[in-house]
């Protein structure tokens, strides 16, 4: 891949060369096929199109220093997947043929796999569509899933820096008893507005607090919420939070380190005790988060300008068991054939 500008790829969509298909028809699940089509030929009353009958997953694969090609914790993402199919009525992809899949795309797609030294990654994208034709509202008899692959950067153009934060009282990403849990891109879509005007004012993201009261911190838009004071890790506990794998990554080493974890529900006034907070998720691993304006209120809580020492700890930990720099003992990692 000479023509890659392997250091400043940043965090977008490029083609690659494959991606893996899979078909549920009559009440099961077909063979995996290896497709060279960037397009999808979808029925026009596809449920996906009409009642958000989709989910979807994000997972990386690193090269280490050693040449192998490392998946992170795609059991995880699978079953993840399993349950966003049970919450919006899909047909659920077991969790070998999700690996199955998984495997075959990075095989297939080897030379997009970015060099070590490079601080790039290997995204890969499942994405689970009712395809088949329903007008009345209720789930399609018709799936595919489909797993594509591309060489990117970090998620926030600043990589790891400090970024600001600011909190929206009135943009809901999910309701208390909604779809929030679930990977689905109804939450999404329904982020983008927030996320835009967050933007256009300079910040990086929005913090949502939670729908029902506006007492309690929920996520950062695209990623799970942490705060770190008194030698302990504190992270959210909201049925509207989708549960990040990069979190629940972070809090078994936070412990390792000698953090206690406590996941629990974190008031908005606790905010301005924090030492330090970061934005955590796949894409961007750990953000870290240097200060959080409340617009409401005219109201700044500060950080600091550089990321904090347990963000630095936590991040450097997770990415050199992701590499292969450091043991991976906790069996987080699969070496791609």
């Amino acid at each position: 891949m000479e023509n890659l500008d392997w250091q400043n790829l940043g965090f977008g969509y490029r083609d690659s060369d494959y991606n893996i298909r899979c078909y549920y028809r009559n009440g099961k699940w077909g063979e995996l096929e290896i497709s060279s089509s960037n397009t999808i030929n979808m029925h026009m009353a596809a449920t996906a199109l009409h009642y958000g009958q989709e989910a979807f997953e994000g997972l990386k694969a690193f090269k280490g220093k050693d040449g192998k090609i490392r998946i992170f914790r795609m059991d995880e993402n699978a079953k993840r997947m399993e349950n966003s199919s049970k919450g919006i009525l899909m047909a659920q992809l077991p969790v070998e043929k999700f690996t199955e899949a998984v495997r075959l795309a990075v095989k297939m797609n080897k030379r997009f796999v970015p060099p070590h030294d490079s601080g790039a990654s290997l995204y890969i994208r499942p994405l689970l569509i009712g395809t088949g034709p329903e007008i009345g509202v209720k789930p399609a008899k018709e799936y595919l899933f489909i797993v594509f692959v591309m060489p990117v950067g970090p998620y926030f153009p600043e990589g790891f820096k400090p970024t600001d934060l600011v909190i929206m009282r009135d943009h809901d990403r999910a309701a208390p008893l909604g779809t929030g849990k679930y990977k689905v891109g109804g939450n999404y879509a329904a982020s983008m507005d927030a996320g835009k005007l967050a933007k256009e004012q300079g910040f990086s993201a929005v913090l949502y607090l939670d729908s029902r009261e506006k007492k309690y911190v929920d996520e950062c838009g695209p990623a799970n919420f942490f705060g770190i004071k008194n030698n302990t890790y504190v992270t959210p506990l909201s049925d509207s939070i989708l549960p990040s794998i990069t979190n629940k990554s972070l809090m078994t080493l936070a412990e390792e380190m000698g953090l206690k974890v406590e996941r629990r529900k974190v008031p908005y006034e606790e905010l301005e005790s924090f030492e330090e907070i970061g934005a955590c998720g796949t894409a961007a691993v750990i953000s870290p988060i240097k200060g959080i304006y409340d617009a409401d209120n005219d109201t700044w809580f500060r950080y600091g300008k550089e990321p904090g020492e347990w963000s630095v700890k936590l991040y450097n930990k997770l990415r050199a068991i992701q590499y292969g720099d450091e043991p991976d003992k906790y069996g987080w990692t699969e070496i791609a054939e």
